[in-house]
C-alpha cells in the first residue's frame, strides 16, 4: 500500500486537502483521486508515497516539496505537522 496526498499550493502555503490507502502502482486509482480533488477543491499536485501511514507521507511531502521551495505545510486532514530542522 501507499499513500496518496493531493494538495494545493499558493506559493506560500502547501496545503494538503485529500490522503488516500492505494495499491501500489495502481495508476488509474491515482489518477481518479486526483482528478476529483482538482474538480472538487482545486487541487494542484499529488504524490504517492510509499508508506502506509498518513503522519509519514506528510514528512515526506514536507521534506521533498514544501521544505526545498521554502512553502510552509499544513495539513488540512489529519493535522499533523512535520518534524522541521
Amino acid at each position: 500500500m501507499a499513500t496518496l496526498l493531493i494538495w494545493t499550493d499558493d506559493g506560500e502555503t502547501l496545503t494538503i486537502i485529500d490522503s488516500h490507502q492505494v495499491e501500489d502502482g495502481d495508476q488509474a486509482a491515482i489518477d481518479e483521486l486526483f482528478e476529483d480533488a482538482a474538480e472538487r477543491n482545486g487541487a494542484d499536485n499529488g504524490c504517492a508515497f510509499d508508506v502506509d501511514r498518513h503522519s509519514d507521507a506528510v514528512q515526506r511531502a514536507y521534506e521533498e516539496y514544501a521544505q526545498p521551495l521554502r512553502l510552509v505545510l499544513v495539513d488540512d486532514v489529519e493535522g499533523h505537522k512535520p518534524a522541521t530542522y
